[in-house]
This record gives C-alpha cells, sequence and structure tokens, in this order.
C-alpha cells in the first residue's frame, strides 16, 4: 500500500488571531438582528405582532440550526483537502454542500403548512398572535434555500481561512436584513412581514455574491462548472462521510439544546424571578459564546488542515495556540461579564427581585467563559479532523453528567447548583473530547 504523503507547514500564532478575530466580529453580529427586528415592530406598539415575530424567530432559529452542519461540515472537509493540496480547493465538498442545502430548503418551503402546524401546536400562541406568526413564517420560509446556501458557502471561506470573506458575507446578511426591515415596516408599513422580507433579502443578495465569489476563485462559472466530474460528485464514499458528518452534528447539537432547555426548565420550576434572572445570564453567556465561536473556527480550519496535510507537528502546534489564544480570550470576557454584569442587568430589567437575583449568580455565569472555552477549542479541533462520532458521544456523555450533577447539586446548593453543574457539563466535554482526541491522534496521522 502506497504511504500517505505529508505535506509541512508552519502555525503561527498569528495564523490563528487571523481566523479568529474576523469570524468573531461576523458570530456577535448575530444576536444583534434579533435585537433590531424586536425593536422594529416593538415600537409599532402591537403587543401580537411582537409576540408573532419572536415565536417566529425562534422556530426558524431552532429549523436552521437543524441544518448548521452544512458549515460546520464543509469547513472541516474543505480544510482537509487545502492541507492535502486538492487541486480543486474543496469545490466538490462546497458542491455537494449546496446541493443538499437547496433540496432541503425546497423542501421545507413545500412542507411549510406542516411545519407551521407543528409550530403553532408545540408554541400555542394566542389567536392574534398566531396570526401574526403565520404571516411571519411563509414570508421567512422563502429565505430557506438561500440561508442554507450561505451556511455552505460560509463552511467554504472558513475552511479555505479566508475568514474576512466570510465575515463580510455575514455582515452583509444582516447589514442588508437591518436596513431593509426598517424600511419594509415603517416605509412600506409591512408590519411582520416586512421584518420577514427583510431578513430573506439579506440571504438571498449573500448567497448571490457568495456564489460570485466562489466562482471568480476557479476562473468564472463556466469553468467552475467544467471542473464539477458528475462521478466524482455522487462517489458514494464521499456521500456517506457527507451524511456520516451529517448526522453526528445534528445529534450533537440536539444534546447541546437538551441541556440548555433543562437549565431553563429547572430555572421556570423555581418561580418567576429566577426564571428572569436565569434568562438574562443565560444570555450574557451567549454572547461570550458567540464571540469564542470565533476560535473554534480558527482551529477547525488550522487542525484540519493539518490533518489533510498529514502533519502531527501543524496539529499539535495549532492546538496549543488555539488553547493560549482562548485563555487570554475568555479570562477578558468572564471580567467584561463580571465587572460590567451589574450594569447590563440594570438594562435588561427593571425588576429589583429579578436585578438581585441576577447580581448574585453573576460570578457564575461569568465562570462560563472561562470553563467553557476548552470545550470550544475542542469542538473546532474536532470537526476539523473530522472526528464528528467522538464529537457526538462525547456530547451525550457530557450531557448525561449535567443532569445527574444538577439533580443532586439542586438539592442541596438551589440555583447556584445548576449554574455549577453547567460550569461541570463545559468542563467534562473538554475533557472528555480531549481523552478522545488523543487515542485518536495515532489513527489521524498513520504513515
Amino acid at each position: 500500500m502506497a504511504s500517505r504523503p505529508t505535506y509541512p507547514f508552519d502555525v503561527r500564532s498569528a495564523d490563528v488571531w487571523k481566523i479568529a478575530l474576523p469570524a468573531s466580529v461576523a458570530f456577535i453580529t448575530e444576536p444583534m438582528v434579533g435585537i433590531v427586528d424586536i425593536t422594529v415592530i416593538g415600537r409599532l406598539g402591537d403587543a401580537a405582532l411582537l409576540g408573532g415575530l419572536v415565536l417566529g424567530a425562534i422556530v426558524f432559529d431552532f429549523i436552521f440550526a437543524l441544518a448548521y452542519f452544512l458549515r460546520l461540515g464543509t469547513a472541516g472537509l474543505t480544510a482537509q483537502s487545502v492541507g492535502a493540496r486538492d487541486p480543486k480547493d474543496g469545490l466538490m465538498h462546497v458542491v455537494r454542500a449546496i446541493g443538499l442545502a437547496v433540496i432541503i430548503g425546497l423542501a421545507m418551503i413545500v412542507l411549510s403548512s406542516a411545519l407551521l402546524w407543528v409550530s403553532v401546536v408545540t408554541l400555542q400562541p394566542e389567536p392574534a398572535v398566531e396570526v401574526a406568526l403565520a404571516e411571519y413564517f411563509q414570508v421567512r420560509l422563502l429565505s430557506a434555500p438561500f440561508s442554507l446556501i450561505n451556511y455552505a458557502l460560509l463552511g467554504w471561506f472558513y475552511g479555505r481561512a479566508a475568514a474576512r470573506t466570510g465575515m463580510l458575507l455575514q455582515l452583509l446578511i444582516h447589514g442588508v436584513n437591518i436596513a431593509l426591515s426598517i424600511a419594509f415596516v415603517y416605509g412600506l408599513h409591512w408590519g411582520v412581514a416586512g421584518a420577514a422580507a427583510g431578513t430573506v433579502a439579506g440571504h438571498v443578495v449573500a448567497a448571490l455574491i457568495g456564489l460570485y465569489l466562489v466562482a471568480r476563485h476557479y476562473g468564472g462559472f463556466r469553468a467552475t462548472l467544467e471542473k464539477i466530474v458528475p462521478a466524482e460528485l455522487v462517489d458514494p464514499v464521499a456521500l456517506r462521510r457527507m451524511f456520516g458528518l451529517s448526522r453526528d452534528l445534528m445529534i450533537r447539537w440536539g444534546a447541546l439544546m437538551s441541556a440548555y432547555a433543562y437549565f431553563a426548565a429547572q430555572g421556570s420550576r423555581a418561580g418567576e424571578i429566577t426564571l428572569a434572572s436565569n434568562a438574562i445570564l443565560l444570555n450574557m453567556m451567549m454572547v461570550s459564546a458567540f464571540f469564542l465561536d470565533g476560535l473554534a473556527q480558527a482551529s477547525e480550519q488550522l487542525c484540519g488542515k493539518a490533518v489533510g496535510a498529514n502533519w502531527r507537528p501543524a496539529f499539535e502546534r495549532a492546538t496549543s495556540l488555539a488553547l493560549t489564544a482562548g485563555i487570554a480570550i475568555s479570562t477578558g470576557l468572564a471580567l467584561v461579564l463580571y465587572f460590567g454584569g451589574p450594569v447590563i442587568i440594570d438594562l435588561m430589567t427593571t425588576s429589583e427581585p429579578v436585578r438581585e437575583a441576577a447580581r448574585h449568580y453573576l460570578w457564575l455565569a461569568a465562570l462560563c467563559a472561562i470553563t467553557g472555552m476548552p470545550a470550544f477549542v475542542y469542538d473546532g479541533i474536532l470537526t476539523g479532523a473530522t472526528l464528528n462520532g467522538a464529537m457526538r458521544n462525547g456530547m451525550l456523555v457530557s450531557l448525561v453528567l449535567f443532569l445527574g450533577a444538577a439533580l443532586v447539586m439542586q438539592q442541596t446548593m438551589g440555583n447556584a447548583g445548576l449554574w455549577v453543574a453547567l460550569n461541570l457539563f463545559f468542563l467534562a466535554r473538554a475533557g472528555i473530547y480531549w481523552w478522545s482526541l488523543e487515542r485518536r491522534k495515532p489513527a489521524l496521522f498513520a504513515a
């Protein structure tokens, strides 16, 4: 059997920051869009319209998150192609992902009535809110193929370490969305349909420009089409690998959402003050998580490239540098959350009991930035190495440990025990990921 070739390359600290910072800026803008949409509709003074928008946004966050594997999987596979000196630079991976995105997006549009029915049954909105939800849903669903295409395109750009281009595309999505939502709602008086139409327009514009940039990379649309070999596109081995990665990433996402859902449910059972204070702190924590996602993107690209190049020194160096950068970033985020938290809490609520409860648990929420950082870095490493089975299993085991820890600690520590369990959940993920990775490294770089 022929030995696997190696393509040595160096990894510098600058390589990590060059990907992590633009990606972090791009990811951190995502919560801003929801805030702007809520503000635009909220200022109309119609509670039903605002309720329909909020529920609609929740529905689409859930639906599109199920297809988030299109970005993660494409980024990991593309990074490996870059490392292996693939002359097509990962073209077949992004084309397969785009094809799958179109199929899933069109299927969602065809099944729109069924999806809306499930949403209404699950959320059980009041009649006026249901009308607004349906109006928002029918318009927003038109973005499905384009939104999913953007996932695939962003995966390709980030997988090639073109983080600045990925950042600009994401900023374009959000910029067009915000500008047109304001114009459609206030200028054309379209209500929630206007907010939805702004979102659709943002994704359409970004998808078209992204496709143009991909084609330009290969010398134009005609040259790109000539490089796509149908037999390679439907290669059974490649398709099985892509679908296997997709399945594992979906299971991993489901386990993560289950942990957050349990956390929210337990806060609800403890009363409205605990529920509200936990919600505020969890949203603050999520902002830091979006920022740390940029670090995960950097480790995914660099470690994936090292696996493709079959060069373990680069893999080890990328891991070390990502964790070192993570210590600096997560410590800074934790300090900002802890010292700036009281101001943010006071801006988010006027209820003194909720403010007091949130301040009491603030240090545990801020600590999540530090305890969660290694898990984010190893998320990226395992995705880049396409060890998604290890990541899936690690997440499932961590979920069981979290549920057990929360059950025990809440009995003695109350809500503080729930927050401690969440910190332990992050640490357990990182520990299990590290152990799984160490066992698989020899096979990753076998001659």
